[in-house]
């Protein structure tokens, strides 16, 4: 989760004025706040995220306390491929994050047939993915989404226009599942190679090999 800092101010001399910080880690606010804390001369502060939540001292806290028992630092691969010969589609999604202290990694597939294009199942399979974080419980906290379809990341970041019927109908689906959650989401391109594993598990879909598995990672 990321938030700034707001805060009042009070010189020794009783000059004072407000703060805002740029948004940071909710673990490094506190570590500042702590540090302002113990001057004696801030007052007021109050810790926000990107959808004005508010929290005072004691309360971020508590939060993050909770938050340690759910899944958070979460970061979702995904990938798509359409096949011309069946008009199937596989989907693949790889999701890691972290629980109690641990880190762990979900795995998901699904074989598909009612989409027409490898854009739409590369879409569909960003869906998947979001759809396993609802179950996940994941909710009000960054997410990072990583896909190797220079389409489908330009246009949810919206670098690029987006003006098929069908994509715009993803797009939107997909940003209003995206808000409901609260999830704040960053979009990055990478290399297919660098997504080989969403890649192999939509292939393995194409293959009508089913794969759901959820494993501890270790360091």
């Amino acid at each position: 989760m990321n938030v700034r800092i707001e805060l009042s101010y009070t010189t020794p001399k009783g000059t004072e004025t407000t703060f805002s910080s740029e948004e940071m880690r909710a673990k490094k606010a506190l570590l500042i706040a702590e540090d302002l804390e113990r001057t004696g001369r801030m007052k007021n502060l109050k810790f926000i995220d990107h959808h004005e939540n508010r929290w005072n001292l004691k309360e971020l806290r508590k939060q993050m306390e909770e938050i340690k028992t759910e899944p958070h630092h979460v970061t979702v691969y995904f990938d798509g491929g359409f096949d011309l010969e069946t008009n199937k589609s596989g989907l693949g999604c790889a999701i890691y994050y972290e629980q109690n202290n641990k880190l762990y990694r979900l795995r998901k597939n699904a074989l598909v047939e009612e989409l027409e294009t490898n854009n739409e199942a590369e879409y569909a399979a960003l869906h998947l993915g979001i759809q396993e974080l609802e179950l996940l419980g994941v909710h009000h906290l960054p997410v990072t989404f990583i896909g190797d379809s220079q389409v489908i990341i330009n246009q949810l970041k919206e670098d690029w226009p987006c003006y098929e019927e069908e994509l715009a109908k993803w797009a939107d689906r997909i940003e209003s599942h995206v808000s409901n959650l609260g999830i704040d989401a960053e979009y990055k391109l990478i290399s297919r190679k660098g997504n080989k594993e969403a890649d192999q598990l939509a292939s393995q879909a194409l293959k009508e090999i089913e794969i759901t598995s959820t494993s501890e990672v270790k360091a």
